[in-house]
C-alpha cells in the first residue's frame, strides 16, 4: 500500500481531520468546565447547552461585536471566533436577546455586574504567572469609617517576609480600580500579588504594602453623578463624589493601616495610582493632599486631557522645580490601541514639559483599555517606588 493511499484510507475509516485541535481550556473556566477554549493561535471556541433557546450569541465587550453560535441536534451552541488579543476580557452569551454568563466560566465584577471574563495566555510572558518563587498574602481589611458612617472593605497585599522580618517596615501604595470595578479588581483580575511576588524575587522592587480600596464613598443622605459604562455593557452605575473618597482615605483609610500594619507612615514612603477612573481619583486624592503622598501614577486615565499646569489641582505643577523637590515621581501611562487615552496621556505630558515637572512615561503596545495594560502598568510602576535615592 503506498504512503498516500494509507493516509487516504486513514482519513475516510476515522474521520480524523488532518490537523489537530490543539485547543486547552481557558484558565478562567469553572472546575471540570472544558469550555470555552483557547486554540494556539488564539481562537476561541465557546459552548453552551440551551436546548430550547432560538438564538444564542457570544458578546465579546472588547471588541463590542456579537458572534452568532450554531445549533447542534442535542441543543448544544457553538461558535470559534477569530484570534483575541492576549490578556483578560470581559464576555457574556446572549440568548433570545438576554444577556447571561457563561456557566463554565468564572465571574468577574466588572462594569457594574457580575460577567463571564476568559484570560488568553501572552505567548513568552510570564511576568503575571504564579512561579516557584516566595510568595505573599492578600488579606481582608475590615475598617468603619467616620466620613461616610459604614463599614468598608479593602484588600492589603503584604510582601514575603511580612510575617517573617517582624522588625521590618514597609512602604505603602493605594491603588486605585477603574469604573464598575471595585477592590476585587487589582486582586483578582490585575493579579496585583503575583506581579509583586515575581518583581520581588528577581529584585527589581522594593518590598511594599498594597492597598485596594472601593472608591464608592458617600456621606449619609449625599447622592453620587452616574458614569457612562464601556460600550456592550448592561447600565449605569453611581461613583463617589471625589472629594467625600478623598475624605475617606485621609481621614479613616490611612489612619487604618497605619495602625493595623507595620507602615512607614510618612509621605515619602506613600504612593496612589490608579486605572482609568482610578487615575482621576488617584490625582485627585493624591494632589491634593500632597502631606500624605509623594509618589503618583495615572494609568489610562482620561482626566489627563484636561491638564492644565498653571490651575489643575489647584496650581500644583505651577512651579515645576518646587514640585520636583515634594514629589518623587509622576507615572502617566496608556496603551497604543486605547486612542483617547493615549492622546489624553500626550497631552498631558506636553503640559508637564512646559514647566519642566519630571515625569516617567510608558505607553503599552498594542493593548487597549484592558488588564492586560493595567498589569504592564504596574509591572513598569512598582520598580520606581521607594528609593531612597528620591528622598
Amino acid at each position: 500500500m503506498t504512503r498516500l493511499l494509507w493516509i487516504a484510507l486513514l482519513v475516510c475509516t476515522t474521520g480524523v481531520a488532518q490537523t489537530t485541535d490543539d485547543s486547552k481550556r481557558a484558565s478562567t473556566n469553572v472546575p471540570e468546565a472544558e469550555y470555552p477554549r483557547v486554540h494556539s493561535d488564539l481562537r476561541v471556541t465557546f459552548q453552551v447547552k440551551v436546548p430550547d433557546a432560538h438564538k444564542v450569541q457570544v458578546r465579546i465587550w472588547s471588541d463590542e461585536k456579537l458572534y452568532d453560535m450554531t445549533r447542534a441536534e442535542d441543543g448544544t451552541w457553538s461558535v470559534t471566533i477569530p484570534p483575541m488579543v492576549p490578556g483578560f476580557h470581559y464576555y457574556g452569551l446572549v440568548i433570545d436577546g438576554a444577556e447571561v454568563n457563561d456557566p463554565g466560566s468564572e465571574t468577574f465584577y466588572g462594569a457594574g455586574h457580575l460577567s463571564s471574563g476568559i484570560e488568553i495566555p501572552e505567548a513568552g510572558v510570564d511576568f503575571y504567572a504564579i512561579k516557584d518563587v516566595p510568595h505573599g498574602e492578600i488579606r481582608q481589611l475590615r475598617y468603619y469609617s467616620e466620613v461616610t458612617q459604614s463599614w468598608r472593605r479593602a484588600f492589603v497585599y503584604t510582601p514575603p517576609d511580612y510575617d517573617i522580618n517582624l522588625k521590618a517596615r514597609y512602604p505603602v501604595l493605594l491603588l486605585l480600580h477603574g469604573g464598575g470595578e471595585d477592590e476585587r479588581g487589582w486582586v483578582v483580575q490585575g493579579r496585583t500579588d503575583i506581579i509583586m511576588d515575581n518583581l520581588i524575587a528577581e529584585k527589581k522592587t522594593v518590598p511594599m504594602i498594597i492597598v485596594m480600596d472601593a472608591m464608592y464613598a458617600h456621606k449619609p443622605g449625599e447622592s453620587a453623578p452616574p458614569v457612562t459604562l464601556p460600550p456592550g455593557s448592561p447600565g449605569t452605575i453611581h461613583i463617589a463624589v471625589p472629594p467625600t473618597y478623598s475624605e475617606v482615605v485621609t481621614k479613616d483609610l490611612i489612619p487604618t493601616v497605619d495602625k493595623r500594619y507595620r507602615t512607614l507612615a510618612d509621605r515619602d514612603h506613600r504612593a496612589i495610582a490608579g486605572l482609568s477612573m482610578g487615575a482621576a481619583y488617584a490625582m485627585q486624592v493624591g494632589l491634593g493632599n500632597l502631606d500624605s503622598f509623594s509618589y503618583f501614577g495615572s494609568f489610562s486615565g482620561t482626566v489627563m486631557r484636561d491638564l492644565n499646569v498653571e490651575t489643575s489641582y489647584g496650581g500644583v505643577f505651577k512651579d515645576g522645580a518646587d514640585f520636583n523637590k515634594k514629589c518623587h515621581l509622576m507615572f502617566i501611562a496608556a496603551g497604543t490601541a486605547e486612542q483617547s487615552r493615549l492622546e489624553a496621556a500626550r497631552h498631558a505630558r506636553e503640559e508637564l514639559d512646559k514647566v519642566g515637572v519630571k515625569y516617567v512615561a510608558f505607553d503599552s503596545v498594542g493593548t487597549a483599555h484592558e488588564w492586560l495594560t493595567w498589569r504592564r502598568d504596574l509591572h513598569e510602576f512598582a520598580p520606581l517606588l521607594f528609593h531612597e535615592s528620591n528622598h
